[in-house]
């Protein structure tokens, strides 16, 4: 079991009777390791192994980071367990758990609540144009200013780049995956990699969810 903690964690205890479980990586930023410190000695109660991960630096990224590292490199079923996350955490690591296609679970009323998994891969969705926009936008933070510049850098038609970004009925877009975002200025339009499309160049959002 994957915990990010921040928040309430009586709900992580309460959780686990639903879910037992034998090892939990327990990630937070360092003001909240002294959650992480209690939660070990509870558990090992339990007998249950409890491991560390500090967060640093942005905290979107990290999380991203260390569930897909996780995901990559374990076999065994893995749960996402937002319970005793505060607000940050809980977006990130439920996103990371989505895009990942893990089990997410969450505490209300002192019922287990889990997400449903979404059994996708951005990877089988983006063509190589595409991911050619997507490294392009990556490349330069302030790039691009306009369509028609960042055409001129992917070297694309200005009509096959714009279908890139916005899709069609057949095929879905950049925007609509949430990969871009794009914004008018002075009659151009300012086009920019989202939170999760930078995450995704970097290699954060796994195939898992394919078996892979």
């Amino acid at each position: 079991m994957i915990a990010p903690i921040g928040g309430n964690i009586d709900a992580l205890y309460w959780s686990i009777k639903e879910f037992p479980i034998d090892r939990l990586v327990a990630i937070a930023t360092k003001d909240k390791l002294n959650q992480v410190e209690k939660i070990k000695k509870d558990f090992l109660k339990f007998r249950i192994d409890v491991d560390e991960v500090e967060i640093e630096g942005n905290l979107w990224e990290e999380t991203f980071k260390t569930i897909s590292n996780i995901a990559s490199s374990k076999k065994e079923n893995i749960i996402v367990n937002v319970a005793a996350a505060d607000r940050n955490m809980m977006c990130a690591a439920t996103s990371a758990a989505f895009v990942n296609g893990l089990k997410a679970i969450d505490v209300m009323d002192d019922k287990v609540m889990m997400f449903p998994i979404l059994k996708f891969s951005y990877y089988k969705l983006l063509s190589d144009k595409k991911m050619s926009i997507i490294r392009s936008l990556s490349r330069e933070i302030d790039c691009c200013s306009s369509l028609e510049e960042l055409s001129k850098k992917v070297k694309m038609s200005l009509p096959l780049l714009v279908y890139h970004i916005n899709g069609n009925m057949k095929s879905e877009g950049l925007k609509v995956m949430g990969l871009v975002e794009t914004e008018e200025k002075r009659g151009r339009i300012k086009i920019r990699l989202t939170e999760l499309g930078r995450l995704l160049e970097k290699g954060y959002v796994t195939s898992v969810a394919d078996g892979k």
